[in-house]
């Protein structure tokens, strides 16, 4: 008979959950990850911090994550005296991770100021990327005015005078929440979204600025105290190529508050924390950035930037959704057994990982070549002019990590709410969230369609196609174990495939070529991540005889480029056997990769 203890005990373990977990410590992944792209003494210096993020990340972050999502923020207009104001008044929590992300960690401040938390020099790209991995799985919202201010100052230091950088630099860079002024672009219009070209705001210049009139319809971070937009000055060009970047400062130099309206705020499906709005230009004083002529060229480049932010929080909340899955499937029983020990339930942890895993290399692998290019000026403290190479990668890789990493993110987070059933619809848990979240990052800076049909034109008019190809062909040559060699000798056949497809696009004709964009760029993006998949695994089957990376490579390339993940396969040759070993990080024997490598060997191309 079973006692009231025993009912109690039982009752309270039937709702696992990851409240008060350690997310860098529960993440050998990551670990593993940096492991190969720093220098040793860099991540020797970031262990601390990622450790400390990593407890936040499971406690306070996370509670105060649900308090802010759930008290989002409110616009008010006017002041008791009938006074506009246009205040943006958040809840208490969302200001307390505001001081945790900008002041405490400097995550907006570390990528231009040399000495952040004590380190030397500028923080590398792949650090502050995975300091902000593990922020992302507790806070989606928070994170894009982080990335838009970090953006924007790096923006103004490329293409800025010295007046402005002086003026606003300091501002941006700023880990006192008191002087800081957050960053936020505007370029959404009315009629006037994915085509950037069709802009009406126009600028007319009067002495040393330039003033602003029009609308923008999609206003995130509204508040910002440093804002880049596009306008049109009277007389230029229609198209992109007649848009100017400006400045537009909340505040003016005599203290007073510039020209413009918030007219109100979204009311969005999901990123609830952060307010987003539509603003109306008045006589906005603004201030040119760069040339006149290069505006949406010097924007574009805030935007790439941004792409990777994207993919970062999409990868971040996949890694999450399959964390809460993987908590919930072992401690929760069915049918006498724990859940993680049903053969379905282990087929969808195992296809949760492989995106994991594989979208994680596709964004920390992107960071470090942003630290090979080097597109910070020389200006920067220890900062070189990099190569050419890395430059023309990332012209293509952020936009294909962006592009299915957000897409991919949303399946990943269904997935997970599905692993907990009932209670993953329910807004105690975090899945609800997380869902919400994730379908913003495929509409961000660019629809999958539009970022799909970018990476199309960075192939045609740049180059960077060839350079991407170049750069997997060369990583492929470095692979020396046996089961390696086999499976880069049949990821040599799809990069040849790649090729031919991505000739094919720029060779047809334009209704032809756009159609092709979208499969053209998932096809890309699967090679590339499964590349950097196989490059990871060389390293730890020569460390250790680890064949984990090698196993997800395989399964993942399978899946990606042979067939779905629910294929009537013989039960050897699914993932589903392997998932607990590969969770556990406990080693892998090569052998485990060769009922899906054989048949890979075999299938026709």
């Amino acid at each position: 008979m079973t006692t009231l203890d025993e009912r109690t005990a039982a009752r309270n373990d039937a709702m696992p959950t990851t409240r008060g977990m350690n997310f860098y410590r529960a993440d050998a992944n990551l670990s593993f990850v940096l492991r190969g792209l720093l220098a040793p003494a860099d991540l020797a210096r970031l262990e601390p911090w990622l450790d400390e993020l990593g407890e936040l990340a499971g406690g306070e972050l996370d509670a105060l994550a649900f308090v802010a999502n759930a008290n989002p923020p409110t616009l008010r207009q006017y002041d008791e005296a009938g006074q506009r104001v246009d205040e943006v008044v958040y809840h208490p929590a969302y200001e307390q991770m505001e001081r945790i992300a900008f002041g405490h960690l400097g995550l907006a401040a570390m990528s231009h100021r040399p000495g952040v938390r004590g380190w030397p020099g500028v923080v590398p790209h792949t650090a502050k990327y995975a300091l902000s991995y593990l922020f992302a799985q507790s806070e989606f919202g928070l994170l894009c005015p982080v990335n838009m201010t970090d953006s924007a100052a790096r923006t103004l230091r490329r293409y800025a005078g010295e007046e402005l950088q002086a003026r606003y630099l300091p501002r941006l860079t700023s880990q006192d929440l008191e002087s800081l002024w957050q960053g936020a672009m505007f370029m959404t219009e009315r009629g006037a979204g994915s085509d950037v070209g069709a802009a009406t705001t126009v600028a007319e210049p009067e002495g040393d600025h330039w003033l602003l009139a029009g609308d923008k319809w999609f206003c995130s971070n509204v508040d910002a105290g440093v804002i880049l937009t596009l306008a049109r000055p009277v007389g230029a060009p229609d198209g992109t190529r007649g848009l100017g970047l400006f400045l537009v400062p909340r505040e003016l130099p005599d203290g007073s508050r510039n020209r413009y309206t918030i007219n109100r705020l979204k009311d969005k499906l999901g990123t609830r924390s952060m307010a987003s709005g539509e603003v109306t230009y008045d006589r906005t004083v603004a201030y040119l950035v760069g040339e006149l002529e290069r505006g949406f060229v010097q924007m574009a480049e805030m935007i790439n930037a941004s792409r990777l932010s994207n993919a970062m929080r999409a990868a971040a909340m996949m890694r999450r959704s399959y964390l809460e899955a993987t908590v919930y499937a072992k401690a929760r029983a069915a049918f006498g057994r724990a859940l993680a020990d049903l053969p379905l339930m282990r087929e969808d942890l195992f296809q949760m990982l492989l995106d994991v895993e594989a979208a994680a290399a596709v964004v920390f692998h992107t960071a470090a070549t942003w630290d090979r290019a080097d597109l910070r000026p020389p200006a920067f403290a220890g900062v070189g002019a990099g190569d050419e190479r890395p430059r023309a990668l990332l012209r293509i890789m952020t936009p294909l990590a962006k592009c299915w990493t957000t897409e991919r993110g949303r399946a990943v987070a269904v997935a997970g709410m599905d692993a907990r059933g009932g209670n993953g619809y329910v807004e105690d848990w975090i899945n609800a969230r997380l869902v919400r979240d994730s379908h913003l990052g495929s509409i961000w800076e660019g629809t999958t369609n539009v970022v799909a049909l970018d990476t199309l034109r960075a192939i045609r008019r740049e180059g960077a196609g060839d350079a991407l190809l170049a750069e997997l062909r060369d990583r492929l040559a470095g692979v020396r174990s046996e089961v390696g060699r086999r499976l880069a000798a049949v990821l040599a056949h799809e990069v040849d495939r790649a090729e031919s497809a991505m000739a094919a696009a720029v060779a047809a004709p334009p209704h032809e070529r756009d159609l092709r964009a979208r499969p053209l760029a998932e096809r890309l993006y699967h090679c590339m991540a499964t590349t950097f998949l196989l490059e990871e695994g060389e390293g730890l089957i020569a460390e250790r005889g680890d064949a984990h990376k090698h196993l997800v490579a395989t399964a993942y390339l399978w899946r990606a480029a042979f067939a779905s993940p629910r294929d009537a396969l013989d039960p050897d040759e699914t993932g589903w056997r392997w998932w607990p070993v590969l969770e556990a990080w406990e080693p892998v024997p090569a052998d485990a990769c060769e009922p899906l490598l054989a048949k890979l060997e075999a299938t026709p191309r």
